[in-house]
């Protein structure tokens, strides 16, 4: 039955000798369905499919089925409307062909698309308005729109019901074309009185299954009487009209009559319904009747049209007639070429009839208009052969030689036989191929490239290039860059060559102060068997660029010493301090160094010379001149951009060297220190200065009082008792000290940094050099003062205060008695904590 209109196959017909195969399948179908299998219809070996490259071809290029190789079946390839397809046109196929090449063969496919029940009738309007008189008799009949319904056959549009049924009742017509006209038909006498407005329902219900309907709504006014109808000259009426018929041409022009008088007379033209193709291309006027074209028509989509005119007076009664149009064909189309299959390339040894494109030519224009014949140029080794209707094969007609012609457009001319004739034509270029007998030959004999240092690795540096004389695979060059080494480097690992646009990349980035040049060779080589190459050698030269800053050499610059340059004040103009040395290991211009006195104590002392960058004074030096001067020295370079260094140098204004060492301080790290730093230091100092006169007034102190005892001692003559110091005994077993110790104490700014060391004997000479320590420190010779005896008196020396990078602060003294110097100990511990 209908309801199992599923995924179903139906073989219709084989014809193995003409090559044809016919399927039927719904449509609606999924995409991926099954079709058939073409193979086994065919009698074809599905291995034939794949050699023979199968494919499917269409002249519209609407592929809605699809050749699966492998399978030798045909799927689904797009959902299939068959509404959209075929319109109302039965029955409704596809026409395609199976090409296969080596040797080239085609066969006919036809799938017939058969309807499904998926679009529900639908009239043209949703609501229609009638006019009836009153005196309107039992048997009179309303003509209505009909229903439209895509689907075709049983599916199509079958019966109508109308509800209410209490005054109407419906009849259907059989026309001559097949279809049904609707009457709607009184039944009882209407009341204007009783109800003035009528409203129905009119149902239109295909046979499909399931069933699927549409509605109108029909509004009927109730009027007076009007007893007489339109009544139209004839029930159809025939014209005809040319497809190229410009908007605005009159069609035909219909006549009605109504016997009644005044209003009930007047009659007004109005189109009813318009089927399919005919919707919205034509207009009638509503007073003459006059049936004209609004939209351009066109043959090859529908021969004759057909328009159901109404008229109405103004009573409310009506009358139909039918107006038929018959399209006529002009030679509008030119004839449509379609390559089926083609070969781009032949061989010049290919035999005289081998076919290189096969055509399929269509003219969608009628009888004479539609006929087309196909021709080439006649000074060419080919020939065009039909084979079948509106096939053609164009084959070679001669031997074929390349060395003569490598190449050929050939031009397709095809024309109809209408009036004019018109004609289409395609060019096809057909190269012809070649055997290698050519060696690829480099456009320069030797190539020289340039790369900048410090490159992107991977950056392109230089394109070789080669080209032969041959054709397609044998002209195809590929680039090989030869074996061979760079300072015992594999050349490899400096430079590759693209092997198909013989681009050279640098795989390193290059530095100009390692490599200047290297040479390599590369061979061009083409695809033919066997393959012919060619060499040529290249040279890369690296160009030096300002990747590097001038380097100071002079004066060196340290963080644990400062240099200081000495200029006596005696020195005249131009007096040589000293010389700023720098080199740039870059080469040309990016070496070439420029001297320039960027920020000095005194800028109008003293001058650097621009390009040997010695320093000498401009003026004459003053004793107002500071002892302290610093310069700070930019060195440049010519580079673009330019690179630069500075160099700080300090200059000692003095004629000694006790002058240099009381501003000796100041020279280091002026900026470094910060005010905290310079308070600390000023603290420390005098906590150290007032420990020691301390200590010192101490130690004189106990001397007097000592002394003092003595004489007592000496005048009352008692028994001397040898002094111990309390709590401490005597390591030797003498009761005494028998040296006098040197003890240094160091503080430094970072508690974490001091340390108290014992020195040696204080009898020894002592020599304190502290490297970082500028300038040049004179030698501490002690003095031997100490007594022998427990009770001498006691010499202490302070050593110089000096200043480091470490920013040390250093206090020695002698100190003899034990006690005192644990007790300088803690204080000073006290302090730093």
């Amino acid at each position: 039955m209908r309801r199992q209109v599923q995924l179903f196959i139906v073989v219709l017909s084989l014809a193995s000798a003409l090559g044809q195969v016919s399927y039927s399948i719904p449509e609606e179908m999924a995409r991926g369905s099954f079709v058939g299998n073409v193979a086994q219809d065919l009698g074809l070996d599905p291995e034939r499919l794949k050699t023979g490259k199968a494919r499917v071809f269409t002249r519209d290029n609407a592929e809605y089925v699809e050749l699966s190789r492998e399978r030798g079946v045909l799927l689904i390839r797009d959902r299939i409307d068959r509404e959209a397809l075929c319109r109302q046109t039965t029955p409704c196929a596809l026409h395609f062909q199976i090409i296969l090449e080596n040797p080239m063969e085609f066969y006919r496919v036809t799938v017939e698309i058969t309807d499904v029940n998926d679009n529900p009738p639908a009239f043209e309007k949703d609501v229609v308005e009638f006019n009836i008189s009153e005196s309107a008799v039992s048997g009179a009949k309303m003509i209505l729109d009909r229903a439209t319904d895509p689907d075709v056959g049983g599916n199509g549009l079958q019966t109508y019901a109308l509800k209410p049924m209490d005054n109407f009742s419906l009849k259907f017509l059989n026309q001559a074309d097949g279809t049904k006209t609707v009457e709607m038909v009184l039944e009882k006498p209407l009341d204007r009185e009783e109800n003035e407005h009528i409203s129905l329902i009119l149902t239109a219900i295909d046979g499909g299954e399931p069933q699927m309907s549409g509605t109108m709504q029909i509004l009927i006014t109730v009027l007076d009487a009007n007893d007489n109808a339109p009544v139209f000259t004839q029930p159809t009426y025939k014209a005809s009209i040319r497809e190229n018929a410009p908007i605005g041409t009159v069609v035909t022009t219909v006549t009605a009559t109504d016997a009644d008088h005044g209003s009930n007379g007047r009659i007004s033209y109005s189109i009813s319904s318009l089927l399919d193709y005919s919707r919205g291309k034509f207009k009638i006027n509503a007073q003459s009747g006059e049936v004209s074209l609004t939209e351009n028509i066109d043959y090859e989509k529908a021969q004759t049209l057909q328009i159901n005119i109404r008229a109405s007076d103004d009573g409310g009664l009506v009358e139909f007639c039918k107006v038929i149009v018959e399209v006529l064909d002009v030679n509008d189309n030119k004839p449509d070429i379609h390559i089926m299959s083609k070969s781009n390339v032949i061989s010049e040894d290919a035999k005289p009839n081998t076919v290189i494109t096969m055509i399929n030519v269509e003219d969608a224009d009628s009888d004479e208009n539609g006929k087309v014949q196909c021709v080439i140029d006649d000074d060419i080794p080919f020939a065009m052969k039909s084979t079948t209707n509106n096939f053609y094969s164009l084959v070679t007609d001669s031997d074929l030689d390349r060395e003569r012609a490598s190449e050929y457009n050939i031009s397709i001319t095809c024309c109809d036989e209408g009036v004019p004739s018109l004609s289409s034509s395609v060019t096809l270029t057909l190269h012809i191929s070649d055997v290698n007998d050519n060696a690829p030959v480099f456009e320069r004999s030797s190539y020289e490239a340039y790369i900048v240092e410090n490159n992107t690795p991977g950056l392109s540096i230089f394109t070789v290039k080669a080209t032969d004389a041959d054709w397609n695979q044998n002209a195809r060059v590929s680039y090989i860059l030869e074996d061979s080494s760079v300072n015992g480097v594999p050349v490899s690992s400096y430079v590759s060559v693209s092997a198909d646009s013989g681009v050279i990349h640098a795989v390193r980035s290059f530095d100009y102060e390692h490599i200047k040049d290297f040479h390599f060779c590369v061979k061009a080589q083409d695809g033919g068997s066997p393959p012919l190459s060619s060499n040529v050698t290249v040279k890369i030269t690296i160009q030096d660029q300002n990747d590097n800053a001038p380097q100071v050499l002079y004066p060196v610059q340290t963080s644990s010493s400062v240099v200081a340059e000495m200029v006596p004040r005696s020195a005249d103009v131009g007096y040589l301090v000293t010389k700023v040395v720098a080199v740039d290991v870059d080469s040309g211009q990016n070496a070439w160094l420029s001297y320039k006195l960027q920020k000095a104590t005194d800028r109008a002392l003293f001058e650097v010379g621009l390009q040997n960058g010695e320093i000498r004074t401009i003026r004459q030096v003053t004793d107002k001149d500071a002892v302290k001067q610093r310069l700070t020295v930019v060195v440049e370079d010519n580079g673009q951009p330019s690179r630069s260094a500075t160099v700080n140098v300090n200059v000692a204004v003095a004629d000694s060297f006790p002058e240099v060492l009381s501003e000796f301080t100041d020279f280091t790290h002026d900026k470094e220190y910060n005010d905290n730093l310079t308070f600390y230091l000023v603290l420390a100092l005098a906590v150290v200065s007032f420990l020691f006169i301390t200590c010192l007034v101490v130690i004189i102190s106990v001397k007097l009082y000592r002394w003092r005892q003595s004489r007592i001692l000496y005048h009352s003559s008692l028994p001397v008792i040898p002094y111990y110091p309390p709590r401490y005994s005597d390591t030797l077993g003498t009761g005494t000290l028998q040296h006098v110790y040197n003890y240094e104490v160091c503080r430094t700014t970072d508690s974490r940094k001091s340390d108290c060391r014992f020195g040696r004997a204080g009898s020894q000479n002592v020599l304190i050099m502290e490297p970082s320590c500028t300038g040049t420190m004179q030698r501490i010779q002690n003095e031997k003062n100490i007594l022998d005896e427990p009770d001498s008196p006691v010499e202490v020396r302070p050593c110089p205060f000096y200043i480091s990078t470490e920013a040390e602060i250093c206090v020695q003294s002698v100190v003899y008695p034990w006690n005192i110097f644990r007790a300088v100990k803690g204080i000073v511990s006290v302090i730093s904590i």
